[in-house]
């Protein structure tokens, strides 16, 4: 069986762990989805909550989450999952003629709570789903953390895709040419870095550059994958060899040597990377 994957949320709020064969997709904002895209079982929703530290009594905010849900929901009764204490009620509703069943369990501990629910066909186990409560831990906002490397999220598709864009589109309005995604593209994005009218000049854009090389780096040779890095406040996309540790840190393709008031050469950046 394939080793489970790691999810870190945004703003690293809190970690995960899921099933291998599970992906993340999109949903409402705050709220991350994952399930199995080739063989559908249900979606498991989470979402966090955090009370501020300033706030008094935040050290019971997760406490008075889940009474609040007994309290409200006569449906809803205590379940420990490992070390989570959850309000858990679950919901039987049919769709096209189908039975599914919503389970829900609202959880947490000190200032964050969450809310998880797993929605199904009826009879479908939900052992899945209890694993990855179990492996809820919360990352405390004051205390340091090595950086990680987890499968990319959603947030970070959603930049590549956007620099990506922004790339391609600098090229068809300022130098008039097809931009394809392949090694016959490099001269190109040289004619971006060296052209003095160029919007290429700021951090995020050159960011975009960065982004625009790996996505070609990507076509180009099988051995890569995206990545989310995780580094203290940076969360971003990065490459990796797949069963390998070196990392390919768009940012330093091209804004690294700018910063230090170097000329960035695409070829050899490029050349570098593949090294």
């Amino acid at each position: 069986m394939a080793q489970d994957k790691k999810f870190i949320s945004p703003q690293a709020w809190f970690f995960m762990t899921y099933p291998a064969e599970w992906s993340e997709f999109e949903d409402s904002e705050g709220t991350f989805l994952f399930y199995n895209p080739d063989v559908w079982t249900g979606n498991f929703r989470i979402s966090a909550f955090r009370e501020e530290r300033s706030k008094r009594g935040n050290e019971y905010y997760a406490q008075d989450v889940i009474r609040q849900e007994l309290k409200e929901n006569p449906e809803a009764s205590i379940v420990k999952i490992a070390g989570w204490e959850c309000a858990y009620s679950q919901e039987l509703f049919e769709e096209n003629e189908t039975d599914y069943v919503n389970h829900v369990w609202i959880t947490g501990v000190g200032n964050m709570a969450f809310e998880c629910s797993f929605t199904s066909p009826e009879g479908e186990s939900i052992q899945a789903v209890e694993r990855i409560i179990a492996s809820l831990s919360i990352r405390h906002e004051d205390e340091k953390y090595s950086a990680e490397l987890i499968p990319i999220r959603l947030s970070e598709i959603c930049l590549v895709n956007e620099a990506y864009e922004f790339i391609v589109n600098l090229v068809k309005d300022e130098l008039k040419k097809d931009f394809q995604g392949t090694e016959e593209d490099l001269p190109k994005i040289q004619q971006l870095v060296d052209s003095a009218t160029t919007s290429i000049k700021k951090r995020d854009e050159w960011l975009a550059l960065g982004i625009t090389l790996c996505v070609i780096l990507v076509n180009e040779v099988e051995e890569l994958e995206w990545m989310t890095l995780i580094d203290g406040n940076r969360e971003v996309p990065v490459l990796q060899y797949k069963g390998g540790e070196k990392m390919i840190d768009p940012l330093k393709l091209g804004w690294s040597k700018i910063k230090a008031g170097e000329n960035c050469v695409i070829e050899e950046a490029y050349k570098n990377a593949l090294a």
